[in-house]
């Protein structure tokens, strides 16, 4: 039996309280393809199989492939020897996603399966069922205004609907993690919301969230002139000196807008009104 490997990022999850709260999640069908990400020795695979579901798993670790290869190859597994970042998923057909993802790549894989605000996944997947970090978790599903709420939160909220399923001590795992875990399920949204330059809201996220401690007319100067920035707040109903984390999803598409719009009206002014000098 394989040992886990700290280059890898690798802790068995051997609760079966949790695996059994990970599948019901899933809402798993017999005509489901799954993408398993990190399978490592198969406890998640097992039970992802007994749906009836197929399975697509991705494993870095080629001493893990041969073992989960003589395990649970068959006619409704795939196992696929290669790093999940440098993997093209579209030929691969998944329609949901079910993993205890290694924590060290948590941000990129994040990206990975959702797209971004710019170029989102299409077609998404129906629903991502995911064990990760506690304090990614939070991240995630975190509101304006609370210490864990940031762009990240803001990008994720805009791609898809983020609920808990359970908590999971470190105890759940062999060997235990030095940090708590959480299962999250991940809803990407049928119709995202409307925004003119998708590139331009990206780009306000990064800049705004850079500095958390300015407020929102210092931490965007680079981008736009303060002073415009406090009078879009104040067109929100926000205080003009806000920061950042107390805005709210709608309230960064809106800002997104008045910003973009005052601006291309500084670029191209209307023409003069009024008679001209030969009328």
């Amino acid at each position: 039996m394989s040992r886990a490997r700290k280059r890898f990022g690798q802790h068995w999850l051997r609760s079966e309280s949790v695996l059994a709260q990970i599948i019901a999640a899933a809402e798993l069908h017999a005509g489901d393809r799954v993408l398993e990400i990190g399978p490592g020795r198969g406890a998640l695979t097992q039970p992802l199989l007994a749906s009836g579901a197929e399975v697509v798993a991705v494993e870095l670790d080629r001493d893990l492939c041969g073992q989960l290869q003589r395990q649970f190859g068959g006619e409704r597994f795939q196992l696929i020897e290669g790093d999940i970042l440098r993997l093209d998923l579209a030929p691969l057909e998944c329609n949901k996603v079910v993993a205890n993802i290694p924590y060290n790549i948590t941000g990129p894989l994040l990206g990975h399966l959702l797209g971004s605000i710019a170029r989102p996944r299409r077609p998404a997947f129906e629903r991502l069922v995911l064990l990760v970090q506690k304090e990614i978790g939070d991240r995630l599903m975190a509101v304006p205004g609370s210490k864990a709420y940031g762009a990240l939160s803001v990008r994720v909220q805009f791609l898809a609907r983020c609920e808990k399923v359970c908590a999971v001590p470190p105890r759940a795992f062999q060997p235990p993690p030095k940090v708590d875990s959480v299962v999250i399920c991940l809803q990407p949204h049928a119709t995202l919301p409307k925004v003119r330059s998708p590139q331009w809201l990206e780009t306000l996220l990064k800049q705004g969230f850079a500095t958390r401690r300015k407020m929102l007319a210092n931490a965007l100067k680079s981008l736009v002139e303060p002073g415009q920035v406090r009078q879009a707040l104040l067109q929100l109903g926000r205080d003009a000196n806000s920061r950042a984390e107390a805005l709210s999803l709608q309230d960064w598409l809106t800002l997104s807008e008045v910003l973009q719009q005052r601006q291309q009206n500084q670029q191209d002014p209307q023409p003069p009104t009024g008679r001209s000098a030969n009328g």
